[in-house]
């Protein structure tokens, strides 16, 4: 595999692959950046960066991406590990401090970035042929949304649904935390979450709502062959429309002094609690 340093010889050389994210060049996807003293623009209406190792990564593997624009330095690139024909798009050598002046100097970038657009969101009714989803009541925070990705792609949730109002949009924060994740799953925003979870019980979903004062625990609640996860936001729960919608309101009991966790890591919980249920249950993933 080449690495940064043989190509410092032809940083005046740019190439432009051809059309497509299929079909990457074979030539040099290099070009130079050394910017120093310039003003860094503003990013395009509707564009976002993407920042890390993993995110990137992930974010070039996946077809659906549209790219506009790589940064990276020469460790990023060495680690990152990729061949030259297994980039599929141009990329443009840098410096760390280039990367801090588009991003700001406390953001941990890794040495990599990415000017991109966000990812369509899935339709309700195209999900994947998997027994597990989640769905996310008005969960506001891209940290908190991000860490649930991670946890529904390491458990082979289908999807992640949230609501057009209340709830983050993909955003650099958001995919950093998602670890790749966020290439990996479907992201479906709704209008009406109410209507959603009735067209999820026409799908043969069951419904089940993660609240403290549920009236049986989690691993006692289920019966069928289809899970819908529902969590609401941290210290207002799932809104009272939503408690009525459920199939069941379920809870998590907490054997310790500590009695609620944080709903990114209450998620983790029920994704284990309920892949083991359907792994129990022979439904394959």
């Amino acid at each position: 595999m080449k690495t940064p340093k043989d190509f410092h010889s032809h940083l005046q050389r740019e190439h432009h692959p051809s059309k497509g994210r299929h079909h990457p060049s074979k030539g040099r996807n290099i070009s130079k950046i050394y910017t120093k003293g310039t003003i860094v623009p503003n990013l395009p209406k509707g564009h976002i960066w993407l920042y890390g190792l993993h995110t990137i990564e992930a974010a070039l593997k996946n077809p659906r991406r549209k790219i506009h624009r790589l940064l990276i330095t020469s460790n990023a690139y060495s680690r990152l590990g990729f061949n030259e024909s297994q980039f599929p798009c141009r990329y443009e050598l840098t410096e760390s401090r280039i990367l801090d002046r588009y991003l700001g100097s406390e953001i941990v970038h890794q040495g990599i970035m990415l000017e991109t657009e966000p990812l369509i969101v899935g339709d309700l009714k195209n999900l994947p042929d998997l027994p597990l989803i989640v769905i996310l009541d008005q969960i506001t925070d891209p940290h908190n949304v991000g860490a649930i990705m991670r946890s529904a792609v390491a458990f082979n949730a289908s999807a992640v649904i949230t609501t057009t109002k209340h709830s983050p949009r993909e955003s650099s924060v958001l995919a950093k935390v998602a670890a790749g994740a966020l290439e990996l799953i479907n992201y479906i925003v709704v209008r009406n979450l109410a209507r959603a979870i009735e067209t999820l019980h026409e799908m043969g979903f069951q419904t089940f709502g993660l609240d403290s004062r549920g009236l049986q625990p989690l691993e006692a609640s289920f019966s069928g062959e289809k899970i819908a996860l529902i969590l609401g936001a941290e210290g207002k729960g799932l809104r009272q429309k939503t408690r009525k919608m459920v199939s069941t309101l379920a809870r998590l009991d907490m054997p310790g002094e500590i009695k609620s966790l944080n709903v990114s890591n209450a998620a983790a919980i029920a994704f284990y609690v309920a892949h083991s249920y359907l792994s129990h249950s022979k439904q394959r993933y």
